[in-house]
């Protein structure tokens, strides 16, 4: 479905969305808007701000089929974590602000004629998640962000390192699994196309959210802990 392979600074930003169109969505996150015409990623990437190298990083990274830990020089080398505390933050109103909060109108709306105790678990099915998602990106925000910017100004927090982050980056996928796992199996009424459009959402975001813990996993903690290791 989607074109593997290395993206280069010459290559054509229409080119890339079209062969593997969950770019865009990258995209938008580095903040580039759509409407960029024949330019180029470096073109692109120039006349929006964004850090030219940390984009086709975060690209290359998401567009391979295995995952695996970049070197530790090439992180030192290219990647600016200003540019990818910018992209994570960016995610981070996406899922909280739009993405959770348009699924749970399209579900409630979905099984609006669902009986009320079947309705009722679905719903707290979800908000659960959603408070799940909800406490691991405010700990990011009000932990790691400010943590890291102040490596950044060369000062290291002696009580904190990335390290327990690492340790309770937890795993979120849980709960979705078990509400799929009502609607697909579970659900007494019939079947719509509305609520297969959620159902289908809720994959989609599945799979986003387990794409953006792999870029923290595999790209901003190990150029955080490059980072530590300077200032040591």
């Amino acid at each position: 479905m989607y074109k593997n392979g290395k993206y280069k600074e010459t290559d054509r930003m229409s080119d890339l969305i079209c062969e593997n169109y969950p770019m865009v969505l990258v995209m938008s996150r580095f903040g580039i808007a759509l409407g960029f015409g024949e330019k180029n990623i470096g073109e692109v990437c120039r006349q929006n701000n964004v850090d030219r190298c940390t984009f086709l990083t975060v690209v290359n990274f998401l567009t391979e089929t295995a995952y695996s830990p970049i070197p530790a020089e090439s992180i030192n080398r290219c990647l600016s974590l200003k540019s990818l505390m910018t992209y994570l933050h960016n995610a981070h109103d996406y899922f909280l602000n739009f993405r959770l909060p348009h699924i749970r109108r399209k579900l409630v709306e979905a099984i609006a004629d669902c009986p009320e105790d079947i309705s009722f678990v679905i719903r707290q099915f979800f908000d659960e998640y959603a408070l799940e998602v909800h406490k691991h990106m405010t700990y990011e925000e009000k932990t790691v962000f400010p943590y890291v910017d102040g490596l950044l100004e060369g000062k290291k927090d002696p009580k904190y390192n990335i390290s327990i982050f690492s340790k309770r980056h937890d795993q979120i996928e849980m709960k979705i699994v078990e509400l799929k796992n009502i609607l697909i199996k579970y659900y007494p009424g019939q079947g719509t196309h509305l609520l297969n459009s959620v159902l289908f959402d809720i994959f989609a975001t599945e799979e986003d959210l387990a794409t953006h813990n792999r870029v923290e996993d595999y790209l901003f903690v190990p150029a955080i802990l490059a980072l530590e290791k300077q200032l040591k």
